[in-house]
């Protein structure tokens, strides 16, 4: 009997703890609510592979607006690898997503260094690296770091978009309430000055976004959130091209441990790199 060839549906509610535990079997220490924060946003970011009614592989297309969009989750069940199932989900992908958006849009991913001439290959380019640093938690909290919500929701959403390339007040909404997270601010002259966000994870906790209008601000913000986790495992992503940042996780004996090459089809955004301390996410934007 031939074998059932693989279809690609969208993905049900109940399917994505399997996405994510898979994500957690691969030591990519996925945020507790992370896929569950992305499928309520935008349930139909998520695409399943399937042979038959079994689920083998699955991924998210995110899309922040008509004009941004964003690859991330991307696997294929470790016993079905090696059978070309990766390289139809990921073309299938591009495909649904662009049709999601308006033509000539940009679409960004963080993809592993090896699989950078694949991705190319697609039509995407190399912008930069971001590079994760990892530790142990410690810090001095800042007596000026103000929790969310004394830092307002409107507040942080005006500032997160000058860092990112679309608003994104439903995600963000929901990452900053997520369970167990650290959310904090700092105020300048001008109104806020930087914001930071620490989610816990399968194991310790991820820093990001963690945005801010220089490096003192950043240290100050970092500084805090470590504060407020002591002694648990850590990790935050700093757009390579930041060099404060890297002095910064350096600073607070975080160490390199992993990279992945910000790629973008279509127009690269023009996004202040030197006030983005800590991406979001490798899977979000």
């Amino acid at each position: 009997m031939a074998m059932t060839a693989p279809s690609i549906t969208p993905m049900r509610a109940d399917e994505v703890p399997v996405l994510e535990e898979w994500a957690a079997q691969e030591g990519w220490n996925p945020g507790l609510a992370d896929l569950a924060i992305a499928y309520a946003v935008d349930p139909a970011a998520f695409i399943a592979l399937r042979r038959g009614d079994e689920l083998i592989g699955g991924g998210t297309i995110f899309s922040h607006s008509s004009q941004f969009g964003f690859m991330g989750l991307f696997i294929i069940r470790a016993a079905l690898r090696g059978q070309g199932l990766g390289t139809e989900l990921w073309h299938q992908r591009l495909t649904l997503l662009r049709g999601r958006l308006v033509p000539g849009a940009t679409i960004g991913m963080d993809g592993v260094f090896a699989m950078v001439p694949f991705y190319e290959k697609g039509g995407f380019r190399l912008a930069h690296r971001d590079l994760r640093f990892e530790g142990i938690a410690h810090g001095v909290t800042d007596p000026q770091a103000r929790p969310y919500p004394e830092i307002s929701f409107g507040e942080i959403a005006a500032y997160d978009r000058r860092f990112f390339p679309a608003p994104r007040p439903a995600f963000l909404l929901r990452w900053l309430e997520q369970p167990g997270a650290q959310v904090l601010g700092l105020r300048g002259e001008h109104g806020l000055s930087g914001y930071g966000v620490a989610r816990p994870c399968r194991s310790g906790f991820k820093l990001g976004p963690v945005f801010a209008d220089s490096p003192d601000v950043a240290e100050r913000l970092i500084g805090s959130l470590l504060a407020a986790i002591p002694g648990e495992k850590v990790a935050l992503d700093v757009p390579e091209p930041n060099g404060a940042g890297l002095e910064l996780a350096a600073k607070f004996g975080l160490r390199e441990s992993f990279g992945c090459a910000r790629m973008y089809h279509g127009p690269a955004p023009a996004l202040p790199l030197d006030g983005i301390f800590g991406v979001t996410s490798f899977e979000f934007g």
